[in-house]
């Protein structure tokens, strides 16, 4: 691991805003930027008003459709905000009367997006008047053209950047294309679905025809918000705050029960972080391992039967798939050593390629790769035709890796045959014989990138004082969530004396420490063996924390989650 930078998260606004909170939750607040109490109030009714470009031509195509018995099929895509996506509209559109189908590409022969061969297909399986997409399309030119020259109409709905003019389609819903000046660009694909379904709905009802419940859907909206790491800003807080509720009380799809009692998780004590670590993961290893449909049909499940059969297919796809990916991920390290590579002296990006590595996992790798080294990753796989290769692409703070492939694919256009993606994750394809090339060349690209962008830093929202180490802290923190990407759950720093100290099972550190007026707290670390450098026989430690909640035998008490450690 590099050396580590602490910092304390800045005040981006005032903690004096909040005079009803306690002084570390307000300021936890104000290092977070919310402006006002309003901001807390995560009730529907806040929600953004629609004013989505494209969407009031969207709704007209979708209503008529509807009206006139035309076949629409749904085109999805492999991950869990696809899935969701693909679920949301199959659900909400039958509810109004539609004849919906859907369709996701197999991510290991199509590739992603609305291909010309995606077009075909969808033509060939169920001549449809109408194809939607969901969570793709903004770039897919060229298959609106052959979706349109089997005389469908094309309505795309997506989240993804684009710097391009949108295709040609009868109409495009996506607050990132040029010109739609809705306030929040952060939607997933399933926030930008709900929109639409929603205001389709409400437009229904209002002409007394069949319109859908959209509430009872805000699970599927929850999940793939989260699982896809969109921004928590405000209106995606609503979001994810709502369908989290629902799930915790049960009011869920059948699917999502059955995955999380596979899981052995209580759907009561589930927290948001848990949509995109326990359900998120199971969900996406459909479209990693086999083909999305598993994962799609376990959230249209509606007998318990049938979902808890798909939930532990889902469950085996991901044990398969965490194999696949420590073992890429060791060999990973391997090639790294060949290389001689050590902390002080990796290079500013790390591309890897091997033939044997699984299409599926590759972005995972690259996170992992990311994570571990503080580096932009992007990890290749072998494509089917034995021409191109797949990369997976995971980037740091500061450096958009979109942008940085864009850059390349403009100034060494025969490098880079097709890329999309947000700044902290993109996907890409090259031709093998140009591997080399594209790794010297983006490497030199991203090293241009300013020295300190490379310096690992955990931002902190400083000390907590001692006496608020406790379970209502810990409530506290919980109430004012949800917490995730843009928006991150508190932690904490400070020196602490060392009471006690056991290694459980060699890898798990546990420790006892003293919170002075003679009160001690527990703190644990998982697996951190090869991470944590602790000296038993320094009496005081320097903490990066989380507060948590122990759960034992009934009783509740507080501890501290480690993230890291010095002496």
């Amino acid at each position: 691991m590099n050396k580590i930078k602490i910092r304390q998260r800045p005040l981006l606004s005032s903690p004096d805003v909040f005079p009803q909170l306690p002084h570390f939750a307000a300021e936890i607040l104000a290092r977070r930027g919310v402006q006002s109490e309003q901001e807390l109030d995560l009730k529907l009714k806040y929600l953004l008003a629609p004013t989505l470009k494209g969407l009031d031509q969207a709704i007209e195509i979708i209503d008529r459709a509807i009206d006139e018995h035309q076949k629409i099929v749904i085109v999805g895509d492999y991950d869990a905000d696809g899935a969701t996506s693909t679920a949301l509209m199959i659900l909400a559109l039958t509810e109004m009367g539609a004849d919906v189908h859907y369709l996701v590409p197999d991510r290991f022969k199509y590739g992603y997006g609305l291909t010309p061969k995606i077009a075909d297909l969808a033509f060939e399986s169920f001549q449809p008047d109408l194809l939607i997409t969901v969570d793709n399309g903004i770039s897919s030119h060229a298959g609106v053209e052959q979706a349109q020259s089997h005389a469908m109409q094309v309505i795309i709905t997506d989240h993804h950047l684009t710097t391009k003019e949108t295709p040609k389609a009868e109409a495009v819903v996506n607050p990132n294309q040029l010109g739609c000046d809705f306030p929040s660009k952060a939607l997933a694909g399933v926030g930008v679905a709900f929109y639409l379904l929603a205001n389709l709905s409400s437009y229904r009802g209002k002409q007394g025809k069949s319109a859908a419940k959209m509430a009872q859907y805000l699970d599927l909206v929850a999940l793939g918000t989260y699982a896809d790491v969109a921004s928590l800003d405000y209106n995606n807080r609503i979001l994810v705050d709502a369908g989290l509720k629902r799930i915790q009380q049960n009011q869920c799809r059948v699917g999502i029960s059955a995955l999380l009692d596979i899981a052995g998780r209580e759907p009561a004590e589930l927290k948001a972080s848990d949509l995109g670590f326990v359900l998120g993961p199971r969900i996406n290893a459909a479209g990693r391992m086999d083909t999305m449909d598993i994962g799609i049909e376990c959230l249209l499940a509606t007998d318990a039967q049938k979902a808890y059969a798909l939930a532990r297919q889902l469950n085996d796809l991901n044990l398969e798939r965490r194999q696949i990916e420590s073992q890429m991920k060791q060999e990973a390290l391997l090639e790294m050593e060949k290389l001689q590579l050590d902390q002080n002296h990796l290079p500013a990006a790390l591309v890897m390629f091997d033939e044997d590595w699984h299409q599926g996992v590759i972005g995972i790798v690259a996170g992992r790769l990311k994570e571990q080294f503080h580096r932009p990753s992007i990890v290749f796989a072998a494509d089917k035709d034995g021409i191109h290769i797949k990369g997976s692409a995971r980037s740091i703070e500061g450096i958009h890796i979109r942008d940085c492939i864009e850059k390349v694919a403009e100034q060494h256009p025969h490098l880079v045959s097709f890329f999309g993606g947000h700044a902290a994750a993109a996907g890409l394809t090259i031709k093998k014989q140009h591997f080399e090339e594209f790794k010297q060349i983006f490497t030199e690209l991203i090293a241009q990138s300013e020295d300190e962008l490379f310096q690992a830093t955990l931002w902190t929202d400083g000390e907590l004082p001692l006496h608020e180490i406790q379970l209502t802290t810990v409530n506290t923190i919980e109430n004012l969530g949800p917490w995730g990407q843009k928006f991150p759950a508190p932690v904490f720093e400070g020196h602490f004396q060392v009471l006690e100290h056991r290694w459980l099972k060699d890898v798990h550190l546990k420790l006892k420490l003293a919170l002075g007026n003679g009160q001690s707290v527990d703190a644990i670390a998982f697996n951190v063996a090869d991470r944590f450098d602790f000296d038993p026989a320094k009496p005081q430690v320097h903490l990066v924390y989380e507060l948590d909640k122990n759960q034992f035998n009934g009783n509740v008490s507080v501890q501290l989650r480690m993230l890291h450690l010095q002496q």
